[in-house]
């Protein structure tokens, strides 16, 4: 549907007295959500916008949109002034009102820069040892980098490049489609304004070639599966001499035998003896800095209690301190008895059950001395 069909106003979804400010307002939203850069390959979207750039560029003009309050659209027919327009004047490119507005975001504004490089992916396993540590270390990519012959240039090193005779340096061109004027990137220098002479043979005018790079990664302690690290301008090298993407490291932190993590939290599940159980004690487990840890066993304590150490976890990364180390206790009970262990145990379960037994000084000691000579 043409926007000679629908109302201005209606269009742009203001009132008919809708002053300046209200009707620019609107027309922004409303631009922002149909600009073709915003819906590519939606015509519908493209069609919408053309409606209401057409609209717009009618309100905004005090003398096109008295004409049109008073004649509607019959005032832009032929016969209307000039141009099909009162008092001659003509629609200018949708770009140009677009740009006027927003500016050159979404395009426009002559000819284009050559595109920054791609940014590029790595991913990289390290153990949970080197992720609390840090560590540093050497890669190696293939990557496009800048052609060494024609500096990036893409011309055969002693040619040099020409204005493009299709858009005439401006790196755009221009086509009347009905009522509009459309602007698109030149085919033939994409956007550049200018075309190689003699295209590089090293690089075949593209100004980049790719070949192995050996990179230096520095990884803090404290990392964890998904930290990132940035490598400024070590991506991909941009064509014709623009600027590197940026390289990152998306780091996989393995699965420890013996310590799960969480955070900054280290867990790890350590087994105790009965007797260590029921009468406490202490054990002693490696942490993860090499450093032998003491853990105090309370009596009584039973399979799956938490104990908690505070600052033996992993480093806070780019802060200081360190998290927490969880212990899970896990009671190992044994599977082969001597008989004194059975004599000494059947006294226990006697004494629990309130049946008289022979009692002494020295019997939790007796348990414990031969539960040892098992456990060694």
């Amino acid at each position: 549907m043409s926007a000679t069909e629908i109302d201005y106003y209606e269009l742009l979804e203001v009132e008919r007295g809708a002053d300046d400010k209200t009707i620019k307002s609107s027309y922004r939203r409303l631009a922002m959500r149909y600009h073709p850069d915003k819906n590519p390959g939606c015509g519908d979207s493209e069609a919408r916008f053309k409606q209401i750039s057409e609209a717009y560029d009618c309100l905004k003009d005090p003398q096109k949109r008295a004409a049109y309050d008073r004649y509607g659209h019959a005032a832009f027919q032929q016969g209307m002034g000039g141009g099909g327009h009162p008092g001659g004047a003509e629609f200018g490119d949708i770009g140009d009102i677009f740009e006027s507005i927003f500016g050159s975001a979404f395009g426009g504004g002559g000819r284009q820069q050559a595109r920054r490089g791609a940014d590029l992916r790595y991913d990289m396993e390290v153990s949970l040892d080197e992720a609390f540590h840090g560590k540093q270390t050497e890669i190696t990519i293939e990557v496009s980098q800048s052609c060494e012959p024609c500096s990036g240039s893409g011309a055969e090193p002693g040619t040099g490049k020409r204005g493009c005779n299709m858009c005439g340096g401006h790196g755009k061109v221009r086509a009347q489609q009905g009522f509009f004027v459309v602007e698109r990137t030149c085919p033939t220098c994409h956007g550049r304004g200018e075309v190689i002479e003699k295209p590089c043979r090293s690089c075949g005018g593209e100004g980049r070639v790719d070949k192995p790079q050996a990179l230096q990664v520095e990884i803090p302690p404290g990392v964890d599966s998904g930290t990132r690290i940035r490598l400024s301008g070590k991506g991909e090298a941009g064509p014709f001499g623009a600027p590197p993407g940026d390289l990152y490291i998306f780091l996989h932190v393995k699965r420890h035998k013996v310590f799960e993590r969480d955070g900054t939290t280290l867990l790890t599940r350590v087994p105790i003896t009965f007797t260590t159980a029921a009468l406490g004690g202490s054990i002693d487990i490696p942490g993860m800095d090499g450093e032998t840890i003491s853990v105090d066993i309370p009596a009584g304590i039973q399979s799956g209690k938490q104990l908690r150490k505070r600052g033996a976890g992993m480093p806070v990364l780019q802060g200081r301190g360190r998290g927490d180390l969880v212990i899970e206790i896990s009671v190992e009970t044994p599977t082969k008895l001597s008989a004194r262990q059975k004599e000494l145990i059947r006294e226990l379960q006697s004494t629990e059950t309130g049946d008289e037994c022979p009692q002494s000084k020295g019997f939790f000691d007796r348990i414990k001395e031969a539960w040892n000579d098992l456990t060694e």
